[in-house]
Protein backbone atom coordinates (compact mmCIF):
# COMPACT_ATOMS: atom_id res chain seq x y z
CA UNK A 1 0.00 0.00 0.00
CA UNK A 2 1.53 3.36 -0.96
CA UNK A 3 2.24 6.05 1.65
CA UNK A 4 0.42 9.38 1.40
CA UNK A 5 2.40 12.13 3.20
CA UNK A 6 0.91 15.31 1.86
CA UNK A 7 -2.52 16.42 0.64
CA UNK A 8 -3.12 15.96 -3.06
CA UNK A 9 -4.67 13.84 -5.76
CA UNK A 10 -3.02 10.51 -6.39
CA UNK A 11 -3.56 8.23 -9.39
CA UNK A 12 -3.20 4.48 -8.94
CA UNK A 13 -3.47 1.73 -11.53
CA UNK A 14 -5.27 -1.28 -10.08
CA UNK A 15 -5.25 -4.59 -11.94
CA UNK A 16 -8.80 -5.91 -11.64
CA UNK A 17 -9.34 -6.71 -15.32
CA UNK A 18 -9.83 -10.10 -16.86
CA UNK A 19 -6.93 -12.38 -17.72
CA UNK A 20 -8.06 -13.96 -20.98
CA UNK A 21 -7.19 -17.63 -21.37
CA UNK A 22 -6.11 -18.59 -24.87
CA UNK A 23 -6.64 -22.07 -26.27
CA UNK A 24 -3.44 -24.11 -26.32
CA UNK A 25 -2.22 -25.53 -29.62
CA UNK A 26 -3.10 -29.13 -30.41
CA UNK A 27 -1.56 -29.81 -33.83
CA UNK A 28 2.23 -30.08 -33.50
CA UNK A 29 3.72 -33.50 -34.24
CA UNK A 30 7.13 -34.98 -33.43
CA UNK A 31 8.65 -37.66 -35.67
CA UNK A 32 11.34 -40.01 -34.36
CA UNK A 33 13.12 -42.19 -36.90
CA UNK A 34 15.73 -42.46 -39.64
CA UNK A 35 16.64 -39.93 -42.34
CA UNK A 36 19.00 -39.61 -45.28
CA UNK A 37 21.15 -37.09 -43.40
CA UNK A 38 20.86 -34.82 -40.37
CA UNK A 39 22.83 -31.58 -40.54
CA UNK A 40 22.61 -27.88 -41.24
CA UNK A 41 25.08 -25.11 -42.00
CA UNK A 42 25.56 -22.40 -39.38
CA UNK A 43 28.14 -19.64 -39.72
CA UNK A 44 29.82 -21.55 -42.52
CA UNK A 45 30.14 -24.74 -40.47
CA UNK A 46 28.20 -27.98 -40.77
CA UNK A 47 26.38 -28.77 -37.53
CA UNK A 48 25.03 -32.25 -36.80
CA UNK A 49 21.34 -32.58 -35.93
CA UNK A 50 21.56 -36.26 -35.04
CA UNK A 51 19.32 -37.09 -32.10
CA UNK A 52 18.12 -33.49 -31.66
CA UNK A 53 14.55 -32.23 -31.96
CA UNK A 54 14.62 -29.91 -34.97
CA UNK A 55 11.76 -27.58 -35.90
CA UNK A 56 10.44 -28.10 -39.45
CA UNK A 57 7.76 -25.89 -40.99
CA UNK A 58 7.47 -27.32 -44.52
CA UNK A 59 8.72 -30.13 -46.75
CA UNK A 60 11.43 -28.01 -48.41
CA UNK A 61 12.94 -27.24 -45.03
CA UNK A 62 12.90 -30.94 -44.17
CA UNK A 63 14.80 -31.78 -47.37
CA UNK A 64 17.34 -29.06 -46.65
CA UNK A 65 18.18 -30.47 -43.22
CA UNK A 66 17.37 -34.18 -43.44
CA UNK A 67 17.53 -35.07 -47.12
CA UNK A 68 14.84 -36.73 -49.20
CA UNK A 69 13.22 -40.13 -49.58
CA UNK A 70 15.51 -43.09 -49.02
CA UNK A 71 15.22 -46.86 -48.80
CA UNK A 72 15.17 -48.31 -45.32
CA UNK A 73 13.44 -45.30 -43.73
CA UNK A 74 9.76 -44.41 -43.34
CA UNK A 75 10.22 -41.04 -41.62
CA UNK A 76 10.60 -39.05 -44.89
CA UNK A 77 7.33 -40.52 -46.22
CA UNK A 78 5.63 -39.91 -42.86
CA UNK A 79 6.67 -36.25 -42.74
CA UNK A 80 5.67 -35.74 -46.37
CA UNK A 81 2.28 -37.31 -45.65
CA UNK A 82 1.91 -35.13 -42.57
CA UNK A 83 2.29 -31.92 -44.55
CA UNK A 84 0.18 -33.23 -47.45
CA UNK A 85 -2.72 -34.02 -45.12
CA UNK A 86 -2.83 -30.64 -43.43
CA UNK A 87 0.01 -30.67 -40.91
CA UNK A 88 1.67 -27.36 -40.04
CA UNK A 89 4.86 -27.30 -38.00
CA UNK A 90 6.54 -30.39 -36.59
CA UNK A 91 9.75 -31.56 -34.96
CA UNK A 92 12.01 -34.25 -36.41
CA UNK A 93 14.43 -36.35 -34.36
CA UNK A 94 16.79 -38.39 -36.54
CA UNK A 95 18.25 -41.35 -34.66
CA UNK A 96 20.23 -42.62 -37.64
CA UNK A 97 21.24 -41.40 -41.09
CA UNK A 98 21.20 -43.82 -44.00
CA UNK A 99 22.56 -41.82 -46.93
CA UNK A 100 25.51 -40.15 -45.25
CA UNK A 101 26.70 -39.95 -41.68
CA UNK A 102 27.11 -36.81 -39.64
CA UNK A 103 29.50 -38.68 -37.38
CA UNK A 104 32.89 -39.06 -39.19
CA UNK A 105 33.85 -41.99 -36.97
CA UNK A 106 30.85 -43.90 -38.32
CA UNK A 107 32.02 -43.70 -41.96
CA UNK A 108 34.57 -45.58 -44.02
CA UNK A 109 36.07 -43.99 -47.11
CA UNK A 110 36.21 -45.73 -50.47
CA UNK A 111 39.74 -46.48 -51.68
CA UNK A 112 41.81 -48.19 -54.34
CA UNK A 113 45.42 -49.45 -54.11
CA UNK A 114 47.86 -49.23 -57.01
CA UNK A 115 50.87 -51.54 -57.06
CA UNK A 116 54.32 -51.00 -58.51
CA UNK A 117 55.21 -52.23 -61.99
CA UNK A 118 56.28 -55.59 -60.60
CA UNK A 119 52.68 -56.22 -59.51
CA UNK A 120 53.74 -57.22 -56.00
CA UNK A 121 54.85 -54.07 -54.20
CA UNK A 122 52.24 -51.54 -53.03
CA UNK A 123 52.99 -48.12 -54.44
CA UNK A 124 50.14 -45.71 -53.68
CA UNK A 125 46.59 -45.82 -52.33
CA UNK A 126 43.90 -43.37 -53.43
CA UNK A 127 41.22 -42.54 -50.82
CA UNK A 128 37.93 -40.67 -51.25
CA UNK A 129 37.90 -37.43 -49.27
CA UNK A 130 34.22 -37.85 -48.46
CA UNK A 131 33.40 -40.84 -46.31
CA UNK A 132 30.45 -43.06 -46.99
CA UNK A 133 29.03 -44.70 -50.12
CA UNK A 134 29.45 -41.60 -52.29
CA UNK A 135 33.12 -42.48 -52.75
CA UNK A 136 32.21 -45.73 -54.47
CA UNK A 137 31.30 -43.67 -57.55
CA UNK A 138 34.90 -42.54 -58.02
CA UNK A 139 37.46 -44.19 -60.34
CA UNK A 140 41.06 -43.27 -61.19
CA UNK A 141 43.13 -43.94 -64.31
CA UNK A 142 46.90 -44.09 -63.86
CA UNK A 143 49.16 -43.55 -66.92
CA UNK A 144 52.94 -43.92 -66.27
CA UNK A 145 55.08 -41.55 -68.29
CA UNK A 146 56.87 -43.27 -71.20
CA UNK A 147 60.68 -43.13 -71.49
CA UNK A 148 60.74 -42.62 -75.20
CA UNK A 149 58.46 -39.58 -75.20
CA UNK A 150 59.02 -38.03 -71.80
CA UNK A 151 55.96 -36.71 -70.05
CA UNK A 152 52.93 -38.14 -71.78
CA UNK A 153 49.45 -36.59 -71.78
CA UNK A 154 46.67 -38.03 -69.71
CA UNK A 155 45.04 -41.19 -71.11
CA UNK A 156 42.05 -41.02 -73.35
CA UNK A 157 38.56 -41.92 -72.23
CA UNK A 158 38.31 -45.64 -71.48
CA UNK A 159 42.05 -46.24 -71.67
CA UNK A 160 43.43 -48.95 -69.38
CA UNK A 161 42.23 -52.34 -68.23
CA UNK A 162 39.27 -52.31 -65.80
CA UNK A 163 41.20 -54.65 -63.53
CA UNK A 164 44.17 -52.32 -63.40
CA UNK A 165 46.56 -54.63 -65.28
CA UNK A 166 47.23 -52.53 -68.36
CA UNK A 167 50.85 -51.32 -68.49
CA UNK A 168 52.89 -49.21 -70.87
CA UNK A 169 55.94 -50.69 -72.55
CA UNK A 170 58.29 -48.86 -70.21
CA UNK A 171 58.12 -46.21 -67.51
CA UNK A 172 60.39 -43.72 -65.85
CA UNK A 173 60.96 -43.84 -62.08
CA UNK A 174 57.67 -42.85 -60.41
CA UNK A 175 56.15 -40.19 -62.69
CA UNK A 176 52.61 -40.69 -63.87
CA UNK A 177 49.51 -38.87 -65.02
CA UNK A 178 46.24 -39.25 -63.13
CA UNK A 179 42.64 -38.87 -64.30
CA UNK A 180 39.85 -38.85 -61.67
CA UNK A 181 36.36 -39.82 -62.76
CA UNK A 182 33.06 -39.35 -60.93
CA UNK A 183 30.12 -41.41 -62.17
CA UNK A 184 32.13 -42.34 -65.29
CA UNK A 185 32.68 -38.66 -66.15
CA UNK A 186 36.13 -37.03 -66.06
CA UNK A 187 36.23 -34.68 -63.09
CA UNK A 188 39.94 -33.93 -62.47
CA UNK A 189 43.31 -34.36 -64.23
CA UNK A 190 46.82 -34.20 -62.76
CA UNK A 191 50.07 -34.49 -64.74
CA UNK A 192 53.61 -35.65 -63.95
CA UNK A 193 52.89 -36.78 -60.38
CA UNK A 194 55.64 -38.36 -58.33
CA UNK A 195 56.06 -40.69 -55.36
CA UNK A 196 59.12 -38.70 -54.26
CA UNK A 197 58.25 -36.51 -51.22
CA UNK A 198 61.01 -34.09 -52.27
CA UNK A 199 59.39 -33.47 -55.63
CA UNK A 200 57.26 -30.39 -56.29
CA UNK A 201 54.67 -32.74 -57.82
CA UNK A 202 54.58 -35.15 -54.88
CA UNK A 203 51.26 -36.93 -55.36
CA UNK A 204 50.16 -36.61 -51.73
CA UNK A 205 50.78 -32.85 -51.59
CA UNK A 206 49.17 -32.19 -54.96
CA UNK A 207 45.99 -34.14 -54.20
CA UNK A 208 45.68 -32.81 -50.65
CA UNK A 209 45.76 -29.23 -51.90
CA UNK A 210 44.18 -29.44 -55.36
CA UNK A 211 41.77 -32.38 -55.50
CA UNK A 212 38.21 -32.15 -54.30
CA UNK A 213 37.54 -35.86 -54.57
CA UNK A 214 40.55 -37.91 -53.46
CA UNK A 215 43.74 -37.93 -51.42
CA UNK A 216 46.78 -40.22 -51.66
CA UNK A 217 48.73 -42.40 -49.27
CA UNK A 218 52.20 -43.23 -50.59
CA UNK A 219 53.36 -46.69 -49.53
CA UNK A 220 56.24 -47.40 -51.91
CA UNK A 221 59.69 -45.95 -52.40
CA UNK A 222 60.23 -42.88 -54.52
CA UNK A 223 62.00 -44.80 -57.28
CA UNK A 224 59.18 -47.29 -57.84
CA UNK A 225 57.45 -47.30 -61.21
CA UNK A 226 53.66 -47.19 -60.80
CA UNK A 227 51.60 -49.75 -62.70
CA UNK A 228 49.15 -48.12 -65.06
CA UNK A 229 45.49 -48.92 -65.44
CA UNK A 230 41.96 -48.05 -64.30
CA UNK A 231 40.95 -48.55 -60.67
CA UNK A 232 37.55 -48.12 -59.07
CA UNK A 233 37.36 -46.94 -55.48
CA UNK A 234 35.28 -49.17 -53.25
CA UNK A 235 34.48 -49.92 -49.62
CA UNK A 236 32.85 -46.61 -48.75
CA UNK A 237 29.96 -47.10 -46.34
CA UNK A 238 28.24 -45.82 -43.25
CA UNK A 239 28.70 -48.05 -40.24
CA UNK A 240 25.32 -48.19 -38.58
CA UNK A 241 24.56 -49.69 -35.22
CA UNK A 242 21.18 -51.06 -34.31
CA UNK A 243 18.90 -48.45 -32.77
CA UNK A 244 17.81 -49.58 -29.29
CA UNK A 245 15.14 -48.50 -26.86
CA UNK A 246 17.77 -46.36 -25.11
CA UNK A 247 18.26 -44.39 -28.34
CA UNK A 248 14.53 -43.61 -28.39
CA UNK A 249 14.55 -42.71 -24.68
CA UNK A 250 17.53 -40.41 -25.12
CA UNK A 251 18.71 -38.05 -22.40
CA UNK A 252 17.01 -34.79 -21.31
CA UNK A 253 20.36 -33.41 -20.12
CA UNK A 254 21.94 -33.92 -23.53
CA UNK A 255 18.71 -32.95 -25.33
CA UNK A 256 18.61 -36.09 -27.48
CA UNK A 257 15.88 -38.62 -28.27
CA UNK A 258 12.62 -38.25 -26.37
CA UNK A 259 14.62 -36.22 -23.85
CA UNK A 260 14.95 -33.45 -26.42
CA UNK A 261 11.14 -33.03 -26.46
CA UNK A 262 10.75 -32.41 -22.73
CA UNK A 263 11.55 -28.66 -22.93
CA UNK A 264 9.11 -28.27 -25.86
CA UNK A 265 5.65 -27.78 -24.42
CA UNK A 266 4.01 -27.31 -27.83
CA UNK A 267 4.44 -30.93 -29.00
CA UNK A 268 1.07 -32.70 -28.87
CA UNK A 269 1.57 -35.79 -31.08
CA UNK A 270 4.38 -38.36 -31.38
CA UNK A 271 4.98 -40.78 -34.27
CA UNK A 272 7.72 -43.44 -34.54
CA UNK A 273 7.32 -44.85 -38.08
CA UNK A 274 10.85 -46.28 -38.32
CA UNK A 275 10.31 -48.52 -35.34
CA UNK A 276 8.82 -50.83 -37.95
CA UNK A 277 11.82 -50.34 -40.25
CA UNK A 278 14.03 -51.68 -37.44
CA UNK A 279 11.65 -54.61 -37.03
CA UNK A 280 11.74 -55.40 -40.75
CA UNK A 281 15.55 -55.19 -40.77
CA UNK A 282 15.77 -57.72 -37.93
CA UNK A 283 17.35 -55.19 -35.54
CA UNK A 284 14.50 -55.49 -33.07
CA UNK A 285 11.98 -58.25 -32.34
CA UNK A 286 8.28 -57.99 -31.55
CA UNK A 287 8.96 -57.61 -27.83
CA UNK A 288 11.30 -54.75 -28.68
CA UNK A 289 8.55 -53.11 -30.74
CA UNK A 290 6.24 -53.36 -27.76
CA UNK A 291 8.94 -51.95 -25.48
CA UNK A 292 9.47 -48.85 -27.62
CA UNK A 293 5.73 -48.24 -28.08
CA UNK A 294 5.20 -48.59 -24.33
CA UNK A 295 8.04 -46.10 -23.82
CA UNK A 296 6.23 -43.59 -26.06
CA UNK A 297 2.95 -44.20 -24.23
CA UNK A 298 4.62 -43.72 -20.84
CA UNK A 299 6.19 -40.48 -22.07
CA UNK A 300 2.80 -39.15 -23.21
CA UNK A 301 1.26 -40.13 -19.85
CA UNK A 302 4.03 -38.28 -18.02
CA UNK A 303 3.80 -35.18 -20.23
CA UNK A 304 -0.04 -35.28 -19.96
CA UNK A 305 -0.78 -33.15 -23.03
CA UNK A 306 0.88 -35.41 -25.61
CA UNK A 307 -0.78 -38.15 -27.70
CA UNK A 308 0.91 -41.18 -29.29
CA UNK A 309 -0.10 -42.31 -32.80
CA UNK A 310 1.00 -45.94 -33.12
CA UNK A 311 1.32 -48.37 -36.04
CA UNK A 312 0.59 -52.07 -36.20
CA UNK A 313 3.41 -54.32 -37.50
CA UNK A 314 3.57 -54.89 -41.27
CA UNK A 315 2.07 -57.83 -43.12
CA UNK A 316 -0.68 -58.67 -40.65
CA UNK A 317 -4.03 -59.99 -41.75
CA UNK A 318 -7.06 -58.67 -39.79
CA UNK A 319 -7.25 -61.65 -37.43
CA UNK A 320 -3.49 -61.44 -36.83
CA UNK A 321 -3.81 -57.72 -36.08
CA UNK A 322 -6.52 -58.50 -33.53
CA UNK A 323 -4.35 -61.17 -31.90
CA UNK A 324 -1.37 -58.81 -31.81
CA UNK A 325 -3.48 -56.11 -30.15
CA UNK A 326 -4.49 -58.60 -27.45
CA UNK A 327 -0.86 -59.63 -26.99
CA UNK A 328 0.55 -56.13 -26.42
CA UNK A 329 -2.38 -55.32 -24.12
CA UNK A 330 -1.94 -51.53 -24.06
CA UNK A 331 -4.40 -49.65 -21.85
CA UNK A 332 -4.02 -45.88 -22.12
CA UNK A 333 -6.11 -42.83 -22.93
CA UNK A 334 -3.18 -41.12 -24.61
CA UNK A 335 -2.57 -43.34 -27.63
CA UNK A 336 -4.37 -44.63 -30.72
CA UNK A 337 -3.52 -47.54 -33.02
CA UNK A 338 -4.11 -47.71 -36.79
CA UNK A 339 -4.37 -50.63 -39.23
CA UNK A 340 -3.55 -51.54 -41.99
CA UNK A 341 -0.48 -50.01 -43.63
CA UNK A 342 -1.11 -47.63 -46.52
CA UNK A 343 0.19 -47.81 -50.08
CA UNK A 344 1.83 -44.75 -51.65
CA UNK A 345 3.92 -43.93 -54.69
CA UNK A 346 7.55 -44.99 -54.16
CA UNK A 347 9.54 -41.76 -54.27
CA UNK A 348 12.98 -43.24 -53.56
CA UNK A 349 14.43 -44.47 -56.86
CA UNK A 350 11.72 -46.85 -58.03
CA UNK A 351 9.83 -44.62 -60.43
CA UNK A 352 6.43 -46.01 -61.30
CA UNK A 353 6.33 -48.37 -58.34
CA UNK A 354 4.52 -48.25 -55.00
CA UNK A 355 5.43 -49.14 -51.44
CA UNK A 356 3.53 -49.71 -48.21
CA UNK A 357 4.35 -47.59 -45.18
CA UNK A 358 3.05 -47.15 -41.62
CA UNK A 359 0.06 -44.76 -41.51
CA UNK A 360 1.01 -42.76 -38.39
CA UNK A 361 2.49 -39.75 -40.21
CA UNK A 362 -0.53 -39.32 -42.47
CA UNK A 363 -2.81 -39.71 -39.45
CA UNK A 364 -0.98 -36.92 -37.61
CA UNK A 365 -1.63 -34.71 -40.62
CA UNK A 366 -5.35 -35.55 -40.46
CA UNK A 367 -5.41 -34.71 -36.73
CA UNK A 368 -3.93 -31.31 -37.59
CA UNK A 369 -6.32 -30.78 -40.51
CA UNK A 370 -9.41 -31.56 -38.45
CA UNK A 371 -8.18 -29.38 -35.57
CA UNK A 372 -7.72 -26.42 -37.92
CA UNK A 373 -10.92 -26.80 -39.94
CA UNK A 374 -13.41 -28.16 -37.40
CA UNK A 375 -11.79 -28.09 -33.98
CA UNK A 376 -10.14 -30.56 -31.61
CA UNK A 377 -13.58 -31.74 -30.48
CA UNK A 378 -14.23 -33.31 -33.91
CA UNK A 379 -13.15 -36.94 -34.13
CA UNK A 380 -10.30 -37.38 -36.67
CA UNK A 381 -12.28 -40.00 -38.59
CA UNK A 382 -14.35 -40.32 -41.77
CA UNK A 383 -11.64 -38.19 -43.39
CA UNK A 384 -9.96 -38.86 -46.75
CA UNK A 385 -6.25 -39.69 -46.51
CA UNK A 386 -4.37 -37.71 -49.12
CA UNK A 387 -1.49 -39.12 -51.25
CA UNK A 388 -2.62 -42.70 -50.49
CA UNK A 389 -3.42 -44.91 -53.49
CA UNK A 390 -4.12 -48.24 -51.82
CA UNK A 391 -4.04 -50.35 -48.67
CA UNK A 392 -1.95 -53.32 -47.65
CA UNK A 393 -5.17 -55.16 -46.76
CA UNK A 394 -8.72 -54.39 -47.89
CA UNK A 395 -10.88 -54.67 -44.77
CA UNK A 396 -14.45 -55.92 -44.79
CA UNK A 397 -17.15 -54.71 -42.41
CA UNK A 398 -17.03 -58.01 -40.54
CA UNK A 399 -13.30 -57.68 -39.99
CA UNK A 400 -13.77 -54.09 -38.86
CA UNK A 401 -16.37 -55.38 -36.37
CA UNK A 402 -13.63 -57.47 -34.76
CA UNK A 403 -10.98 -54.72 -34.66
CA UNK A 404 -13.03 -51.72 -33.54
CA UNK A 405 -13.98 -53.00 -30.06
CA UNK A 406 -10.28 -53.71 -29.46
CA UNK A 407 -9.40 -50.08 -30.12
CA UNK A 408 -7.75 -50.78 -33.49
CA UNK A 409 -8.78 -47.93 -35.79
CA UNK A 410 -9.37 -49.18 -39.30
CA UNK A 411 -8.41 -47.52 -42.56
CA UNK A 412 -10.82 -48.57 -45.27
CA UNK A 413 -11.48 -48.02 -48.96
CA UNK A 414 -15.02 -47.08 -49.98
CA UNK A 415 -16.09 -47.09 -53.65
CA UNK A 416 -16.63 -43.54 -54.80
CA UNK A 417 -15.55 -42.08 -51.42
CA UNK A 418 -11.83 -42.76 -51.41
CA UNK A 419 -9.66 -44.19 -48.65
CA UNK A 420 -10.84 -42.99 -45.25
CA UNK A 421 -10.04 -43.32 -41.58
CA UNK A 422 -12.82 -45.43 -40.08
CA UNK A 423 -12.10 -45.42 -36.36
CA UNK A 424 -11.69 -42.84 -33.58
CA UNK A 425 -10.91 -44.83 -30.46
CA UNK A 426 -8.11 -44.63 -27.93
CA UNK A 427 -6.49 -47.71 -26.41
CA UNK A 428 -8.29 -47.21 -23.10
CA UNK A 429 -10.58 -49.72 -21.40
CA UNK A 430 -12.34 -46.81 -19.64
CA UNK A 431 -15.53 -46.00 -21.54
CA UNK A 432 -15.33 -42.35 -20.41
CA UNK A 433 -12.12 -41.95 -22.44
CA UNK A 434 -13.03 -44.18 -25.36
CA UNK A 435 -12.78 -41.50 -28.05
CA UNK A 436 -9.71 -39.68 -29.31
CA UNK A 437 -11.45 -36.32 -29.60
CA UNK A 438 -12.64 -36.43 -25.97
CA UNK A 439 -9.14 -37.11 -24.71
CA UNK A 440 -7.58 -34.41 -26.87
CA UNK A 441 -10.32 -31.89 -25.99
CA UNK A 442 -9.62 -32.34 -22.29
CA UNK A 443 -5.88 -32.07 -22.92
CA UNK A 444 -6.44 -28.77 -24.74
CA UNK A 445 -8.71 -27.38 -22.01
CA UNK A 446 -6.35 -28.46 -19.23
CA UNK A 447 -3.25 -27.08 -20.95
CA UNK A 448 -5.01 -23.79 -21.75
CA UNK A 449 -6.20 -23.24 -18.17
CA UNK A 450 -2.84 -24.26 -16.72
CA UNK A 451 -0.93 -21.81 -18.89
CA UNK A 452 -3.53 -19.04 -18.66
CA UNK A 453 -3.76 -18.97 -14.86
CA UNK A 454 -0.09 -18.82 -13.93
CA UNK A 455 -0.69 -15.30 -12.66
CA UNK A 456 -2.73 -16.77 -9.77
CA UNK A 457 0.32 -18.32 -8.06
CA UNK A 458 1.24 -16.46 -4.81
CA UNK A 459 -1.79 -14.15 -5.02
CA UNK A 460 -3.73 -13.63 -1.75
CA UNK A 461 -6.00 -16.64 -1.39
CA UNK A 462 -9.28 -14.87 -0.64
CA UNK A 463 -12.79 -14.48 -2.00
CA UNK A 464 -11.70 -11.79 -4.44
CA UNK A 465 -9.17 -14.18 -6.03
CA UNK A 466 -11.75 -16.96 -6.18
CA UNK A 467 -14.14 -14.71 -8.06
CA UNK A 468 -11.49 -13.62 -10.56
CA UNK A 469 -10.40 -17.19 -11.25
CA UNK A 470 -13.99 -18.34 -11.70
CA UNK A 471 -14.71 -15.42 -14.03
CA UNK A 472 -11.68 -16.07 -16.27
CA UNK A 473 -12.14 -19.83 -16.50
CA UNK A 474 -15.87 -19.45 -17.19
CA UNK A 475 -15.16 -16.94 -19.95
CA UNK A 476 -12.75 -19.39 -21.60
CA UNK A 477 -15.13 -22.34 -21.37
CA UNK A 478 -17.92 -20.20 -22.82
CA UNK A 479 -15.75 -19.66 -25.90
CA UNK A 480 -15.09 -23.41 -26.09
CA UNK A 481 -18.85 -24.08 -25.84
CA UNK A 482 -19.59 -21.65 -28.67
CA UNK A 483 -17.28 -23.62 -30.99
CA UNK A 484 -19.51 -26.66 -30.52
CA UNK A 485 -17.03 -28.59 -28.39
CA UNK A 486 -19.35 -28.90 -25.37
CA UNK A 487 -22.80 -30.46 -25.21
CA UNK A 488 -25.67 -28.29 -24.02
CA UNK A 489 -28.08 -25.60 -25.14
CA UNK A 490 -26.60 -23.05 -22.73
CA UNK A 491 -23.33 -22.52 -20.86
CA UNK A 492 -25.00 -23.72 -17.67
CA UNK A 493 -25.72 -27.07 -19.34
CA UNK A 494 -22.27 -27.33 -20.89
CA UNK A 495 -19.96 -26.65 -17.94
CA UNK A 496 -19.63 -25.39 -14.39
CA UNK A 497 -16.82 -23.73 -12.42
CA UNK A 498 -16.81 -23.82 -8.61
CA UNK A 499 -14.34 -21.85 -6.50
CA UNK A 500 -15.62 -20.80 -3.08
CA UNK A 501 -15.22 -21.22 0.66
CA UNK A 502 -16.86 -24.65 0.60
CA UNK A 503 -14.00 -26.26 -1.29
CA UNK A 504 -11.38 -23.85 0.09
CA UNK A 505 -11.82 -24.10 3.89
CA UNK A 506 -9.22 -22.64 6.27
CA UNK A 507 -7.31 -25.90 6.61
CA UNK A 508 -7.02 -26.02 2.82
CA UNK A 509 -5.80 -22.44 2.62
CA UNK A 510 -3.29 -23.05 5.41
CA UNK A 511 -1.62 -25.58 3.14
CA UNK A 512 -1.23 -22.86 0.51
CA UNK A 513 -3.73 -24.53 -1.80
CA UNK A 514 -6.42 -23.01 -3.99
CA UNK A 515 -8.91 -25.56 -5.32
CA UNK A 516 -11.07 -24.95 -8.39
CA UNK A 517 -13.62 -27.53 -9.54
CA UNK A 518 -14.45 -27.63 -13.23
CA UNK A 519 -16.94 -29.87 -14.99
CA UNK A 520 -17.42 -29.96 -18.76
CA UNK A 521 -19.74 -32.00 -20.96
CA UNK A 522 -17.80 -32.95 -24.10
CA UNK A 523 -19.55 -33.81 -27.33
CA UNK A 524 -18.93 -37.38 -28.43
CA UNK A 525 -18.89 -38.75 -31.96
CA UNK A 526 -21.92 -40.44 -33.49
CA UNK A 527 -20.03 -43.69 -34.01
CA UNK A 528 -23.14 -45.78 -34.59
CA UNK A 529 -25.86 -44.12 -36.66
CA UNK A 530 -29.15 -45.99 -36.34
CA UNK A 531 -32.27 -45.30 -38.40
CA UNK A 532 -35.42 -47.08 -37.17
CA UNK A 533 -37.84 -47.59 -40.05
CA UNK A 534 -41.26 -49.18 -39.89
CA UNK A 535 -44.41 -49.24 -41.95
CA UNK A 536 -46.80 -46.47 -41.07
CA UNK A 537 -50.36 -46.01 -42.05
CA UNK A 538 -51.77 -42.52 -41.51
CA UNK A 539 -55.35 -43.91 -41.42
CA UNK A 540 -54.60 -46.19 -38.47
Amino acid sequence: MPNYLSPGVYMEEVDRGTKPIEAAGTAVAAFIGFTERASEVKDGKTVSLLGKATLITNWSQYVQKFGGFIKGAYTPDAVYGYFANGGGICYVISLRTLGTSDDPSAMTAAQASVSAEDGKTAAVRFVAKQGGPAGNNIAVEVAPLLLESGAAPAPAEGEGDAKGKAKPAAATASAFNLTVKLNNQTAERFSNLSLDPKSESYVKTVLDTQSVLISAEVMGKAELAVAGGAYSLSGGEVKTKAVTINDYRGDPNKRIGLGSLEPLDDVTMICVPDLMASYQAGEIDMKGVQGVQQLIIDYCEAMRYCFAILDTPPGLMPQEAAEWRKTVNYDTTRAALYYPWIEIADMTDNAGRTRTIPPSGHMAGIYARVDNTRGVHKAPANEVIRTVIGLEVQLTKGENDVLNPLGVNAIRSFPGRGIRVWGARTLSSDASWRYINVRRLFSMVEASIERGTQWVVFEPNDAMLWGRVKRDVSAFLKVVWRTGALFGGSPAEAFYVKCDAEINPPEQRDLGQLVVEIGIAPVKPAEFVIFRISQWSPEA
